[in-house]
């Protein structure tokens, strides 16, 4: 009885498992709201040292959420939050002196609204909004991709939903331009942002 039973109980994993994973294929976006996973969200910004080179850093705590209409883009609704003490730059003086570079003992996080949403193809647009980068506020416009949803492989885990986007903007517009090494980098900063979101 117990070998039939524990058989029973083995395929019946095996099914609930090959469900789940003929399910892991793009599907038609559910409309709903989606919690940022900060798990699998990141932003990279990018600014030229010097003229010779390009250097890289990482904002690795997002958090914010995601409304999304997939019959109707241009409704959605965006907000996202950055932790600006959690920066990596593999560099790390660099880490604690960009932490007082963007004022983060007074302003700790940054933050982005989205104000209106284009669709300029079939699976991409433009998100403009009101960043709030150490206590100024200026409109940024983000070119976004949309990447695909589907349900993740493994039972039970919540509908996920995927972006990347990009935007440009200038170090100047906030005010940081007040350290002693500023004149060796440029002004304009390439954001490249991933991320993912999980349907509540």
């Amino acid at each position: 009885m117990r070998s039939n039973f524990a058989k029973l109980i083995y395929a019946a994993m095996i099914v609930i498992i090959a469900g789940a994973v003929s399910a892991f294929g793009p599907v038609d976006a559910k409309k709903g709201t989606y919690k940022i996973d900060p798990s699998h969200t990141q932003i990279i910004f990018e600014i030229q040292h010097m003229g010779l080179s390009n250097f890289f850093g990482r904002f690795s705590k997002v958090s914010g959420q995601l409304v999304f209409d997939p019959a109707a883009p241009e409704s959605s609704a965006l907000s996202a939050d950055v932790d600006m003490t959690a920066i990596d730059t593999h560099v790390s003086e660099l880490d604690k002196d960009l932490v007082d570079f963007f004022k983060a003992d007074k302003f700790p996080t940054a933050s982005f609204r989205a104000t209106g949403i284009s669709r300029t193809g079939d699976n991409t647009g433009t998100v403009t909004g009101d960043l709030t980068l150490a206590g100024v506020t200026k409109p940024v416009t983000l070119n976004v991709t949309f990447k695909g949803a589907r349900n993740p492989p493994i039972p039970f885990q919540p509908y996920r939903i995927g972006f990347d986007g990009t935007a440009t903007i200038h170090r100047a517009d906030f005010g940081l331009t007040h350290a002693i090494w500023s004149s060796m980098v440029g002004d304009d900063v390439t954001l490249l942002i991933e991320m993912e979101g999980e349907l509540q």
